[in-house]
């Protein structure tokens, strides 16, 4: 065999072979990000909402009582109190209905934000105004991360319906330490109040939410 033909020989032996068509169309095709369905988020905020909703009266009612009077007097209530660095979640039918998607979950995003800072000043401050509480503490720290897991359902939602997500502040700018007991326990008071608040905004909020998203 000369060197010419053996040359030809290799070159065909060698030569790499198309994969057949048929095969080729049965490889699925490729995707760089697959679409995230917001209904799952959507659907497990909506339970941590409601499951919140069940203990936000016993997280207030054990906060009253650990203050003494006029706090644990019955029928306390002292709506006209506010926090400027937290946002009232009391808002009209109208207001609310007013708003799209993207804005009650901004401005919930926000409140549990801010709550999250609250609640932990909070219990910073029954540390030292009730030291021998420790029921009341563990309550306000259940609160605490129960807002923080919610926020995080709720940056998932805004992710899966391409929204943007704000970035996290200090909602408590400079707080005043040099407080009264009783301006401690009035701030307390308001943080908590509002928490429950904020929650039953939320599974109204995820509530229509979820009824736009079914699973």
């Amino acid at each position: 065999m000369n060197d010419e033909r053996a040359k030809d020989l290799m070159l065909t032996l060698f030569r790499p072979v198309p994969a057949p068509l048929c095969l080729l169309s049965l490889l699925p095709p490729l995707s760089l990000s697959a679409p995230i369905s917001p209904s799952e988020p959507i659907s497990q905020a909506y339970s941590l909402a409601l499951y919140m909703q069940k203990n936000t009266s016993t997280l207030l009612q054990t906060y009253l009582r650990y203050q003494g009077s006029p706090f644990s007097d019955p029928g306390f209530a002292a709506p006209e109190l506010q926090l400027s660095s937290l946002p009232p979640a009391a808002v009209s039918f109208k207001t609310w209905h007013a708003m799209d998607d993207a804005e009650r979950l901004r401005r919930a995003q926000g409140a549990f934000l801010a709550l999250t800072q609250h609640l932990q000043l909070v219990g910073d401050d029954q540390s030292d105004l009730n030291p021998d509480s420790p029921v009341l503490q563990a309550q306000i720290g259940a609160a605490r991360l129960r807002a923080q897991g919610l926020l995080g359902n709720m940056a998932a939602i805004m992710t899966a319906l391409g929204l943007p997500i704000p970035p996290e502040e200090d909602t408590l700018g400079l707080v005043p330490f040099g407080a009264s007991a009783f301006e401690r326990k009035c701030r307390g008071y308001i943080v908590t109040r509002e928490y429950g608040h904020w929650t039953d905004r939320a599974v109204r909020d995820l509530a229509l939410l979820k009824a736009k998203y079914p699973a």
